[in-house]
């Protein structure tokens, strides 16, 4: 039955959900005081509860990121814990695509532009290598649905995902963690700080974590000889405080990463089937290539905050921010060798690279709490970019392009009571984008003409929220957002052209409601959407000749839910659940992609004179209709310590992995479980040992594919068991 994998987690969800209900029923005739703990945002840069802002918010406290994180997870760990959102990657821990509500990108060139951006401590990471810095020692992260083209500016059309670390405070404090796992995976990670003076706090955290290869190339006799990595990321902050009304915040990070790019694997779904095959070994690849698919990266960065208290609630903000990378991934293409596994009909290796990225932005906006019913903020922002991609084919020379890329911006907002109840926010931003592309084409042995786009575009929202009562508030939300002109450059190097698309509009509507119920202890959350796009910008990857192509869609629609609960059960039982729902359709009669190159997939669209699939009214790639996602976390004294235990279950429903539908290149009910169980000791349980367990039940899951050669797929990370200690002060 198609959906079985979601009338079982219907069931699995509705059996937690009564268990809970009856424990929280006996907590509640006991009498006992708890409640959840309040969540602030800075969703609408500025702190406010996530009850009280008008947008489609998930909030992930650090904790849970790093029991995501055990055993080596990497950002991806994002992908259906929180709902509506998807993340893969065929770059392996770098160059992470994100999916929110079906919209992303498939791109897999470094030079691609995603409608889903990442912030990390108020800066946008606008390279995808720059995307996938680690996450450790993370005061919390907010994924914020939707378009948040107003205070976040142009390529957020999806939405936004913000990450804020943990930052300097005066009270000395830290913590250090130790693990160890299956495949030698190893993971240490600390952080100390506190007060140097009274005007001066300091923080500095590090991460380091490994992975031994462990995979063999029998083909070759080799063992032990990918999988594996080691990468080291640090971040050191200071805060000087001279004044109640001054602050500056200096932040230094760094990166460096050697390993495994994604394994590619040959054959591994056969015709007429999207069930992996007996190709399919966790711990064998068939390369007919030594190289051994390696990839390194180093980056950089440092940012500079000024904060400026004025009388009357006026602050004045500045950042200003430098990020930096290099480094390449090679990649054998075809995931085999010239006798297999299956027909493959021509090796195929490329390596990709980036010799040099510099992005420089600068934010200044001015804040006033004019009155107790009025808040504005308006504002000023730059973003320079420029970065160099080498692509090596190997058959013919390396081609190289520079992409230059300067945006500038106004924005504005204004929040204002009407009533106790009821509030209204307004934006507007206006935004000017400019990108040029020189490509040198090692196929063609010549320099191209120089391309260049240009726009500029007006974004703007409006939200109503009215607080029903003290428990419940609903709230509408009109949004319009943006995608930047985009320049594809990456088929120079395989004797084609640079492709360009312009710039993708949306418009979305969504209402919803934010409800803390049972005195404090249920908080559940829940939005409604629909949106329209035009424009859409995709990509066209594959086919016989590989190619990689923008291409702009007439129109998307798009619709859907999402859900939030989080449920403290009694004091010592809480859950959290999440539901998402989307619906996506492409609108244009006009639009072929070519089908696989190899002629081992079975097209399931109609195919027009020359064998192009004709893909209106297919959902997007990569865009599942559900996500589903729980956690459960127990604790209880024991002795003069806390045992706990902490279970997480995130599931992916129907999805298609490339534009055209095959019966081949789509999942449906892919899910993975995670559990950690141990005990807290020591003055108020500051130490912890903990077993852990990351994709338990060793599930292999297609996340995605290449159809020009045979029928290669990734697929997830492998399971890990491990232990681990920490402490913190």
């Amino acid at each position: 039955m198609k959906n079985t994998w979601f009338n079982n987690s219907a069931r699995l969800v509705a059996g937690c959900s009564a268990l809970a209900l009856s424990i929280g029923a006996s907590a509640q005739d006991s009498g006992n005081d708890f409640m959840l703990e309040e969540i602030v945002v800075t969703a609408q840069k500025r702190e406010q509860t996530l009850q009280d802002v008008p947008i489609s918010i998930s909030a992930i406290s650090g904790d849970k990121i790093n029991t995501f994180a055990a055993g080596g997870e990497d950002i991806r760990l994002l992908s259906s814990r929180v709902p509506g959102l998807n993340a893969e990657s065929s770059n392996g821990r770098v160059a992470p695509r994100f999916y929110i509500r079906g919209l992303g990108n498939t791109d897999f060139d470094l030079a691609a532009s995603q409608p889903v951006s990442v912030i990390v401590d108020e800066v946008v990471q606008e390279n995808v290598i720059l995307k996938s810095f680690p996450l450790f020692d993370i005061e919390r992260v907010e994924v914020l649905r939707g378009p948040q083209g107003t205070l976040f500016g142009r390529n957020t059309p999806a939405g936004i995902i913000k990450f804020d670390t943990r930052k300097p405070t005066q009270e000395v404090e830290g913590y250090m963690s130790a693990s160890y796992g299956t495949y030698g995976t190893t993971s240490l990670e600390m952080a100390h700080g506190g007060g140097f003076s009274d005007d001066i706090s300091g923080r500095i955290s590090m991460l380091y974590t490994r992975r031994s290869d462990y995979v063999d190339n029998p083909y070759l006799g080799l063992e032990d000889v990918m999988g594996g990595f080691d990468e080291f990321a640090g971040r050191g902050q200071l805060l000087i405080e001279p004044s109640d009304d001054f602050s500056a915040l200096v932040n230094v990070h760094y990166r460096n990463i050697e390993g495994t790019a994604s394994l590619f694997r040959a054959n591994i779904l056969t015709t007429g089937s999207n069930d992996l095959n007996d190709n399919f070994k966790w711990d064998e690849v068939y390369y007919g290539d030594d190289h051994n698919n390696p990839q390194e990266y180093e980056s950089w960065g440092t940012s500079l905050k000024l904060v400026k208290d004025f009388s009357e609630g006026m602050t004045l903000t500045s950042i200003t921010a430098y990020e930096a990378t290099k480094g390449s991934s090679l990649g054998d293409i075809d995931g085999g060798n010239p006798d297999g596994p299956g027909f493959i009909p021509f090796q195929s290796t490329t390596e990709d690279g980036i010799d040099d990225l510099d992005q420089f932005t600068q934010e200044l906006r001015l804040a006033h709490q004019a009155s107790d019913e009025l808040f504005y903020q308006v504002g000023f922002f730059y973003f320079d970019g420029d970065f160099t991609i080498r692509t090596s084919p190997f058959f013919v020379p390396d081609s190289v392009v520079t992409h230059e890329n300067q945006t500038w911006a106004l924005f504005g907002q204004v929040s204002y009571d009407v009533s106790e109840d009821t509030s209204v926010t307004v934006g507007m931003r206006y935004t000017d984008d400019e990108k040029t592309a020189d490509a040198y084409s090692g196929a063609f042995g010549a320099q191209l003409p120089t391309v260049a786009l240009e726009a500029d575009r007006v974004s703007w929202d409006a939200a109503l929220n009215h607080n029903v009562n003290d428990d419940l508030s609903v709230y509408a939300r009109i949004a319009s957002g943006f995608r930047a002109p985009t320049i594809q450059s990456r088929d120079v190097a395989f004797f084609g052209v640079p492709t360009t698309a312009k710039e993708e509009t949306i418009m979305s509507y969504e209402v919803g409601f934010k409800a803390e119920l049972m005195e404090n202890r249920l908080r559940w959350n829940g939005a409604a959407f629909y949106y329209d796009v035009s424009d859409l910008q995709v990509t066209a990857v594959g086919g016989a000749t590989n190619s990689v192509q923008l291409v702009s869609v007439d129109e998307v629609i798009g619709f859907g839910f999402e859900t939030d609960i989080e449920w403290l059960v009694s004091e010592n039982f809480s859950m959290t659940a999440g539901l998402g729902y989307a619906n996506t359709e492409i609108n244009d009669t006009g639009l072929r992609v070519p089908t696989c190159g190899s002629g081992q997939c079975t097209p399931l669209d109609d195919l027009d004179a020359d064998g192009y699939a004709i893909v209106d009214g297919n959902p997007l790639p990569q865009a599942p209709d559900w996500t589903v996602n729980m956690t459960a976390d127990y604790h209880r004294m024991v002795g003069e310590g806390e045992f706990f235990m902490f279970a997480d279950f995130a599931l992916q429903g129907d999805t298609n992995m490339l534009l055209y539908d095959a019966t081949e290149f789509k999942t449906s009910g892919t899910f993975e479980l995670g559990l950690k169980a141990g005990y807290r000791f020591g003055a108020d349980l500051q130490h912890e040992f903990s077993v852990f367990g990351r994709n338990i039940t060793r599930e292999a899951n297609l996340k995605g594919v290449i159809d020009f050669n045979n029928n290669t797929g990734f697929v997830n990370q492998p399971r890990i068991l491990g232990v681990a200690f920490s402490t913190n002060w």
